[in-house]
């Protein structure tokens, strides 16, 4: 990446009701434990623990303070990262890693922590991740496609429902202030009453099954 853009991440981001079942069936996820010391008009500051190939069962009973003490032993890699706000898919990010001693501590003695497990799934020329969030942002679904230019003529698969790239709420730092639980209802009304959407500005969309062609 050069060097303009090597602080900045390009992506785009969508809700779905479901993991695709080649995932669940075939993929072993990365379990991540995050916490957000900072999280506050989409500004953030994170540090994320990651366990490789071990994944947990989601739900609202999957407490992240609770699954780090209990998995602490797997997890083998950490991050600090700070972000600025989203704007049209572009988002400052500066991540370094640190020791996975300093990052369990860390999350342990303070910030808004989160869990999720991540799938990873090539997708035409794109490579997916979709996070399945536990605790109380269970049982959101997102998907998201990051390049390191932006993310123009994108082909969606079908289980993206509808595109929430700049909608704030769905942040992995909004989350943490504001819990998928505390206004599910609320976005599922949003949905009935206004359908699904997809951003304009960014090419040509096209739509293709996640098994066509792969």
């Amino acid at each position: 990446m050069d060097e303009e853009h090597k602080d900045f991440e390009f992506e785009r981001r969508f809700f779905c009701r479901r993991l695709p079942e080649k995932l669940t069936r075939e993929e072993t996820p990365t379990l991540i434990v995050q916490s957000y010391y900072v999280h506050e008009d989409n500004y953030a500051l994170r540090i994320r623990l990651q366990a490789n190939d071990y994944g947990l069962p989601m739900s609202a009973h999957t407490d992240a303070l609770h699954t780090l003490l209990e998995s602490g032993d797997r997890f083998t890699a950490a991050s600090m990262t700070a972000k600025g706000p989203s704007v049209g898919g572009t988002r400052y990010e500066a991540e370094r890693a640190i020791d996975v001693g300093i990052a369990q501590e860390l999350v342990l003695r303070g910030g808004s922590p989160i869990v999720k497990n991540r799938y990873g799934i090539w997708l035409d020329e794109d490579w997916w991740n979709l996070d399945a969030f536990g605790d109380k942002n269970a049982p959101l679904i997102v998907a998201e496609v990051e390049r390191s230019g932006p993310v123009t003529d994108l082909t969606i698969p079908d289980f993206c429902l509808t595109e929430i790239t700049d909608d704030a709420r769905f942040s992995n730092d909004g989350l943490a202030d504001r819990p998928f639980s505390h206004w599910k209802d609320t976005f599922d009304q949003e949905l009935a009453e206004h359908g699904p959407h997809f951003l304009t500005n960014f090419g040509y969309n096209r739509t293709e099954r996640p098994e066509d062609g792969h």
